[in-house]
This record gives C-alpha cells, structure tokens and sequence, in this order.
C-alpha cells in the first residue's frame, strides 16, 4: 500500500515529495558547542525523548509541536517548568501542519521526530530541506518511494539524518556486538530478531485511559491506538522490523561491507485482535465487524551480499511475554535472548546450554564482554527510558552534532530498515514471492567503514 493510499484510508492530511537524485556522499554536522533542539511530537515517546533533552546542559530545547492540546502539550510544560523555570519554549499546536513554522525558526540546529508513523518521512524530509538535522523514531515505510526521499532529500540538502533504533544500544546487545567483535562466536552465518510484544491494550482503550480497558481505535480512542491500529486494519506487513534488524546488521555491518539483498514473507491467518474485541467488548460490539488485515504472526527471511540469512518476526495481537526473539550464529556458538542462551564450542559441554549460575552462563558472558560504552556511562543513563537505551540514544545524536561527525545510525541505515515493511507487504500479496532490496548507497557499502560504537565514546 503507498503511502498516500494508507493516509487518506485513515483520514491523516499528508503531502508528498518528488524524488531528488544526487550522487551519494559522506555527510557530516558542522561543529557546536550547544544544540538547539526542536522536537515534533511530544505524546508517549516525545515526552521521554523531552526529558532527556532537558537533562543535558549542552542542549537547549527552543521549541516543540503538537496538535494535541489536552494532554501532550500540558504534560510538556509540566516537564519544561520543572528544567527551565519561568523560561518559555515556543508551542506549535494549531493542527498537525504547524510544526512547518517550527522549521522556519532560524534559532533550532536539530530536531527530534516522534509522531505517527505516517508522518516521519513527511516531517524529516521537510526538516532537511529547512536545513534542521534530523533524529527521527522508527517504524516501517509506508513505500520504497518514501525511503529513497529520505535519502534523496539528505543527500541533495548536505543535511545529515539520524536513525533513533535504540535497542542498539541495549546492554545485552551490546555486549553481543562486543563478544562478535572479538570472535566469540566465530563467523556468523545466521541471525534473528523480531518485534514480539503482546500490544492489544495498545490498539484498543476506552477513549479515556492510554492503554486498554476497552475495545476502541481510531477516533474514539487516545493516543497510539488512535492511529497505530490503523495500520493493522489496512496492512499485512512486518510493521516494525527496525527493533529486531538494527542491532544484528551492526553484527554484520549492513551498508558498511555488506548489504541486504532480498526478503521474502509469510503471515499467518488474523485473529487476535477480532478475539480481543469480542471477549472484551461482546460480539455485538461493532468493532467486532473490522476486518484486519495483519497476520497475527509475520516471518521474514533476509539474504546478505555475504552469504548471512536474517529471520525476523512480526507477532504484537496474541498473549505472549515480551521478546525481540534475538538469536546471533556463529562457526563457533551462537547466543540466544529468550532463555539467555549461551553455547560456545570448546567451552560449553556438548549439546547442552550454559545453565545459569555456571561459571559460563550468559550472565558472565554479559558481565566480561560489557560494551565500553556501558562501562563508561551506566551511571548516566538512570532513570532514562527502555532500561538506559534512550539516554545513548540522544546522547549519540547530540554529540555527533558538536561535533560534526558523522551519524552513527545514517539516513542509509534508516532506509535500509524501513525499507522492509513494504518489501514483507509486497512479498506476503505475492505468496512469499522474493524481492529485491534497494542498495541505498548507490555501491557505497563496499567501502564504507563500520562506526557504530567503536570510538567508545559515543
């Protein structure tokens, strides 16, 4: 489904933008002392990224946008008080077309994107061409076409793009890039990851708490079920691929030596969310007529240009614990996150898993091959979102910026991950059919050098 499609299906105005092609090239922030933030969104997520930002003396907050007035915006200058005092941020409410006039200050560096999925290329595309540097949160594309404007656009602009997957920076996960940097599990050969989180009291509330407690969406509802249902009803895709690929194509260095090449999907029947709908709201609710369109369990299967295969999996309307379904395979052992797995030949007794408690569990593993990054800033990163992830998050974006390096997670590597949810979308209409999946860098992934968390400062 294009993009333009998805968002007149769900009555969200949008506005689209033509292609602009230019040879690819490195791009970089110019150097500054301070960074003056605006934010798009400050709902659930924004408030989090709000906070952090606040936090940090070497940022300023100058400005945010919201349409919605009732809460978002109360709760923002709540957390703005409470840093800055008697200190004012400019508002952008009037509609979810106002955050344009935030662009146009020539006061704002940065900006950090936290809206409706619909709307993240519509609002970073708009933000390079301001000339403001954008962070922008994940999801799926709605279109190819969307991913190569953001590339397009960062590439014709000069203005750099910035990929906000924090489970990248996820101390586990980390120490997994560590242990495969240093040839724990020999040469990978197979890797897993996925977005498995039962979020039906997402999709559905009671249009008076945030999350469950009824059975509605769309406009009856609040926040993300107000619009992240939608894209259930509308989508058969992997809807949120960018939690389980981000961290395992670091592993491999996706568009840095290496590069996806084709996936191909399959979706089960859909029946979670109607069962949601008639055990918690009866079934003559009318929302039990909705026909969804998501499977309630989308696999997809990844090749690599160096011969790595990458499962995902897409499962968010069934009961289930959470899980990212991680799993790093190597010539040599591989680790696995459910169970906190670890099997490491020559280490491990034979066909038998490390039992926690062991000299050689996963948590020692964890412990001896913790990230530098970790070991230098744990104590920071308390109390921010998603156990610390975030606060690495905002820190990496905001340092890259003074100092005019370059993103750790680019405007390729945004694109790559998007990419997936119409490419699964298409293959799962066509029966599992292979596609092909765009090189980004125009070639430049053969020589592109990894950078993600190898300077161990940020």
């Amino acid at each position: 489904m294009r993009r333009r499609e998805f968002l007149r299906n769900t009555a969200v105005a949008g506005m689209g933008f033509s292609l602009l092609h230019t040879p690819a090239r490195v791009l970089a922030a110019e150097k500054k002392a301070k960074v003056r933030m605006g934010l798009i969104g400050v709902g659930a997520r924004g408030l989090g990224h709000l906070e952090l930002c606040l936090r940090r003396s070497d940022v300023e907050v100058i400005a945010i946008a919201d349409p919605d007035t009732s809460y978002t915006i109360p709760k923002a200058r709540d957390l703005i008080t409470k840093a800055y005092g008697n200190k004012k941020v400019a508002e952008y409410t009037n509609g979810p077309e106002d955050f344009h006039n935030l662009l146009k200050r020539d006061d704002i560096d940065a900006v950090i994107i936290a809206t409706p999925w619909e709307w993240h290329t519509i609002q970073a595309v708009a933000a390079m061409k301001a000339g403001k540097t954008p962070a922008v949160e994940v999801c799926g594309a709605t279109d190819i076409q969307e991913c190569w404007e953001l590339v397009n656009t960062s590439e014709t602009t000069g203005v750099p793009l910035f990929g906000m997957e924090n489970v990248c920076y996820r101390r586990d996960v980390m120490a997994v890039l560590n242990m495969v940097r240093q040839g724990l599990f020999g040469e990978l050969i197979h890797l897993q990851g996925g977005y498995q989180h039962d979020l039906r009291e997402v999709k559905f509330n009671d249009g008076k708490q945030y999350y469950g407690g009824g059975v509605e969406f769309g406009e009856k509802a609040l926040s993300e079920a107000k619009w992240r249902t939608n894209h259930s009803v509308h989508r058969n895709a992997d809807l949120y691929p960018t939690h389980g690929l981000g961290p395992v194509a670091n592993m491999i260095n996706i568009n840095r030596g290496n590069r996806l090449l084709t996936v191909s999907s399959v979706a089960t029947k859909s029946r979670g969310l109607h069962k949601y709908i008639v055990d918690h709201g009866g079934e003559n609710h009318p929302n039990t007529k909705v026909k969804f369109k998501l499977g309630d369990i989308v696999t997809s299967l990844i090749k690599t240009s160096n011969g790595e295969t990458i499962m995902l999996s897409h499962d968010t309307n069934s009961p289930r614990p959470y899980s990212l379904n991680f799993r790093v395979q190597g010539t040599n052992g591989l680790w696995m996150d459910d169970v906190k797995s670890v099997y490491v030949e020559g280490k491990s007794k034979p066909h038998t898993w490390e039992k926690a408690g062991s000299p050689n569990d996963a948590d020692s593993y964890m412990a001896k091959y913790d990230h530098p990054l970790w070991k230098r800033y744990a104590a920071d990163t308390a109390g921010a979102g998603h156990g610390g992830m975030d606060w690495f998050v905002i820190n990496s974006f905001v340092e890259s910026i003074k100092r005019g390096t370059p993103y750790a997670l680019d405007v390729y590597d945004l694109a790559t991950w998007y990419a997936i949810t119409p490419l699964s979308e298409q293959s799962i209409a066509e029966g599992g059919a292979v596609q092909y999946i765009p090189d980004f860098t125009r070639g430049g992934w053969l020589n592109r050098q990894p950078i993600f968390a190898l300077d161990g400062e940020y």
